[in-house]
């Protein structure tokens, strides 16, 4: 249901909420979430042009979060790569559906709402706060001082 650019986004997230705030390196987060470099320089480049990330270059730098933990939504991290579609109109262009939805996409835009409900009441700090067994577990990176 959601696009493999919003999975990488979610988890180089999660790991830079858990390192919040020490900057990581674009290898260290590649690494550590197994996303392909390449396409994590693009996942970051959106997540730093919606103000979630910043980055810094030079001794010290790296990437980081640009808001503290309970600032950002999953919602936020979604839309930053790759915005939730809702239905607003028959996707098959039916006139005889005119403007409202037959009751299968109606459902199918209910859902959406549903997801975006959940996704924009849910903080990276609340994300980190439940220590929950099916949490993904990232392998530790090193950290230079």
């Amino acid at each position: 249901m959601f696009s493999q650019t919003a999975e990488y986004a979610l988890r180089a997230i999660s790991l830079l909420a858990e390192r919040h705030p020490a900057p990581l390196k674009t290898s260290q987060i590649a690494e550590a979430t197994r996303v392909p470099r390449p396409y994590l320089f693009k996942v970051l480049q959106a997540l730093g042009r919606s103000g979630i990330v910043e980055s810094r270059r030079g001794i010290g730098g790296g990437v980081s979060l640009a808001k503290e933990l309970n600032e950002v939504t999953i919602l936020d991290v979604v839309n930053a790569v790759d915005p939730i579609q809702r239905i607003t109109k028959c996707p098959i262009g039916l006139a005889a559906h005119g403007v409202e939805l037959c009751p299968m996409h109606s459902r199918l835009d209910a859902a959406l709402a549903n997801i975006e409900e959940i996704f924009g009441d849910t903080t990276l700090a609340e994300i980190l706060a439940e220590q929950s067994g099916g949490r993904c577990k990232f392998p530790r990176v090193k950290l230079k001082p």
